[in-house]
């Protein structure tokens, strides 16, 4: 009985093992597909952007570094070194946007913009947070984060705001400061 017990064991230990490594090289597998599946497809150095609409300059997006996703699932662009994107009215006024990363993403038409996030125009705002969010689609601006709002006319600082590309129509959640009504 002990002989037939250590050979069942020694079976099960080696069936173990054989099933145990082939998991092992699975998983190895599947490990390479999805790295392999988030390998951007393409890969852009100093990225000098300008979309032109009717033969006027509506855009200037530069970037010191583009990956592009197109590939995925969701495919989406990246801008892991920053980006400075620099729009312009009907009118020639211009409004820059800055920040230390960002993200485009192709299916909802939403830009992710992180780190050091500032917003100046021609007027002499200035608007500044650590996260903010784009609708390409509706022009709009949103963030739950604190936020520091710059104005010729005042000062303030809150948390959760959105807003028109053109800072014209702002809603702000939570809004400390003063800021003069305009006659």
């Amino acid at each position: 009985m002990k002989i037939v017990l250590r050979i069942a064991t020694v079976t099960l230990t080696l069936i173990a093992t054989v099933w145990l490594s082939s998991c092992d090289n699975n998983f190895k597998e599947v490990q390479k597909s999805t790295i392999a599946e988030f390998t951007p497809t393409g890969e852009a150095d100093t990225i000098n952007l300008k979309y032109t609409d009717s033969g006027r300059i509506k855009s200037v997006l530069i970037a010191p570094k583009m990956l592009d996703y197109a590939a995925v699932k969701f495919p989406f662009t990246e801008f892991p070194k920053g980006l400075n994107i620099t729009i312009y009215d009907t009118n020639g006024k211009t409004t820059n946007i800055t920040a230390n990363y960002g993200v485009s993403f192709k299916d909802t038409k939403v830009i992710d913009l992180r780190g050091n996030v500032k917003i100046a125009n021609d007027n002499g705002q200035v608007f500044k947070t650590e996260q903010l969010y784009f609708d390409q689609i509706n022009e709009w601006f949103y963030t739950d984060n604190t936020y520091n709002f710059d104005d010729p006319k005042g000062k303030s600082t809150g948390e959760g705001v959105d807003f028109r590309k053109d800072l014209k129509i702002i809603n702000s959640q939570r809004i400390s400061g003063e800021i003069q009504k305009s006659e």
